[in-house]
């Protein structure tokens, strides 16, 4: 008997390799609101300073947990292009998580212009759908 792999079992694996991998997503509750309840837009401030979340019609939950109707938040600071939203959310410097179901945060950002905005992830950092998104705020560090 070969060693060697035949053409059935190649190709099986290239089937799975190549076929794209789908990521089961949350549907969104209607009537939910995501919002950052300070700083406001435009604001003038000196660092550090918080930043807190705001959720209406749903709940807080730690990533990981399942349960109806809740998310935890995600801090997007600086960020042009939104990250993909079928697939868990990147986590850098301006990509912040807050898995442990925190709804604030101290930033301490460099002076000049900053802008803010919330994505709201499941248990797994994946966005809902439709994407639970803040309007995005801009601030100015003094």
């Amino acid at each position: 008997m070969s060693s060697q792999p035949n053409r059935y079992t190649i190709f099986i694996l290239l089937l799975v390799l190549c076929v794209p991998q789908t990521i089961a997503v949350t549907p969104a509750p209607e009537g939910v609101k995501l919002y950052i309840i300070s700083p406001v837009n435009g604001d003038q401030i000196t660092g550090p300073f918080t930043v807190r979340f705001g959720l209406q019609g749903m709940g807080v939950a730690p990533a990981g947990v399942e349960r109806d109707k809740t998310g935890h938040h995600h801090l997007l600071i600086d960020v042009n292009e939104m990250p993909v939203m079928d697939m868990p959310l990147p986590s850098d410097e301006r990509h912040r998580h807050f898995g442990g179901g925190q709804t604030e945060v101290l930033l301490d950002l460099p002076k000049g212009k900053h802008s803010l905005q919330l994505v709201l992830g499941d248990k797994d950092h994946i966005p809902f759908s439709p994407a639970l998104i803040s309007d995005k705020i801009t601030v100015t560090v003094k």
